[in-house]
């Protein structure tokens, strides 16, 4: 998918090919209103196999449907040297040719138009509500950068992602990764200085996208570029396959990571030498411990007696346990919660409810209480000063569905208790209830207090 657009998309371009592709959209891709829907059920079928799944698509040059998976709409394209179809599900635009779904500006327009329309037919719009300023408003806002604020109400910053072909597992990390308040301030506020080619760089187009979402505008966005660039870094991730959202996010931070080394300009503070800002937010430091069982949540793994040490203590081979603390917490911790088993007898998804704090406290999980516990010093604190080491739940990512078939969504934190969900292009209203109760998959929790040198 190159981002300049594809070349071959001028062929399609004649007569009255906007009309052409806007009764595409109408009446086969989101079909408005209740009778187009019913048109779209019973005709949208394979005109080979006679299927309605396998991600149909239509060609744009005649009046055929053929599946994707099985190849029949590219038999068709080869046969008639069709190089061009569209996407029934999401309605994006294969070449053929390209072998890859395209970019064209021209055509982008009229998608976006007709779903909009479609949507204001089924109602869609009214499920969310974003400030979108006049130009007037933002010719103020420019001259007077003192009186931008968000209220308690505001919804700018909510904007749905639309879904280019099993691209929920992105989407949702996005919504994630856009809802950091840290990484919000970092991508706002310009401080990224890029030494790549054109084009290339992962945090220039994170910048963009932070840009986009904050923009105020109403209707999703399409981001064709950030799957572009996904697919150019983490290449185990390209193709329109099912993607783990889990692999997704480390992928992301990985190469985030990489493309913006020590942007702030600062010494680095961590072992690992780099304070850019994917570390400074994300990056913690655990602490093992093995213990000696004679001298003395992150529960002690008794190692048992085929592994004893030989105790620097009590100078002789004991049994011993091994145990994990946070010698440094990160200021955004993500949990993830085991939702998938692969086995050589078994794959399946586990389902079992977690739960899950709104708020969470990490001092019992720390190596100086570990070790404080041990001198006979620790006592656990109630004191209201004491919140180093407390966080918030401000984003939830869920899987729904089986390990062959499923979808991802995200739940996102707006302002204090006040919850969304994103569904791809959708966003709804959700309550603290829905949330806790559902079958969280990534846990986000965002530090309360921050230390500053």
């Amino acid at each position: 998918m190159s981002p300049a657009g594809c070349p071959h998309a001028n062929g399609f371009k004649v007569d009255n090919w906007k009309q052409n592709l806007r009764v595409i959209y109408q009446c086969f891709v989101w079909s408005g209103s209740a009778e187009t829907r019913k048109r779209k059920a019973k005709s949208c079928i394979c005109h080979m196999c006679g299927a309605h799944l396998n991600r149909l698509h239509s060609c744009l040059s005649c009046v055929f449907f053929g599946c994707f998976a099985k190849n029949h709409i590219h038999e068709h394209a080869k046969s008639k040297k069709h190089n061009l179809a569209i996407d029934l599900l999401y309605g994006g635009i294969y070449c053929f040719m390209c072998q890859d779904y395209i970019y064209d500006k021209d055509m982008e327009q009229i998608a976006k138009e007709e779903q909009r329309k479609a949507w204001k037919m089924q109602g869609v719009g009214e499920k969310y509500s974003t400030w979108e300023p006049t130009k007037r408003e933002l010719e103020l806002l420019r001259h007077n950068p003192k009186r931008r604020r968000i209220t308690s109400n505001c919804t700018i910053g909510l904007r749905g992602l639309i879904n280019l072909g099993n691209t929920c597992f992105m989407n949702c990390i996005v919504q994630a990764l856009t809802h950091t308040p840290l990484l919000r301030d970092f991508f706002l506020s310009d401080r990224h200085k890029c030494e790549m080619q054109s084009n290339s760089c992962l945090v220039c187009e994170m910048s963009q996208l932070f840009q986009e979402f904050y923009s105020g505008h109403r209707s999703p966005h399409i981001p064709f570029r950030l799957l572009h660039l996904v697919w150019t870094h983490a290449r185990h991730l390209a193709g329109y396959e099912q993607q783990d959202a889990h692999e997704f996010l480390i992928a992301a931070l990985d190469v985030l990571h990489r493309h913006c080394k020590d942007d702030n300009g600062k010494k680095a503070n961590n072992p690992n030498h780099c304070n850019c800002i994917i570390d400074q937010i994300f990056t913690g430091g655990l602490q093992s411990d093995v213990t000696c069982q004679v001298c003395q949540f992150t529960r002690p793994e008794h190692l048992g007696s085929s592994a004893k040490i030989k105790c620097s203590g009590c100078h002789s081979y004991q049994e011993s346990t091994k145990q994990l603390t946070m010698k440094k917490l990160p200021i955004v911790a993500c949990f993830h919660v085991k939702r998938f088993e692969h086995s050589a007898k078994l794959r399946r998804k586990i389902t079992t409810y977690v739960s899950f704090p709104l708020e969470l406290d990490m001092t019992p999980f720390m190596a100086s209480s570990k070790e404080s516990r041990m001198n006979g010093q620790y006592q656990q604190t109630l004191e209201p000063f004491n919140n180093d080491n407390k966080y918030s739940l401000f984003a939830v990512v869920n899987h729904q569905g089986t390990l062959e078939s499923g979808h991802y969504t995200t739940f996102i934190r707006q302002h204090k208790d006040q919850w969304f969900k994103c569904d791809d292009a959708i966003i709804t209203k959700a309550s603290i209830k829905d949330v806790l109760d559902s079958e969280g998959y990534l846990l986000f929790y965002h530090k309360q207090f921050l230390e500053y040198e």
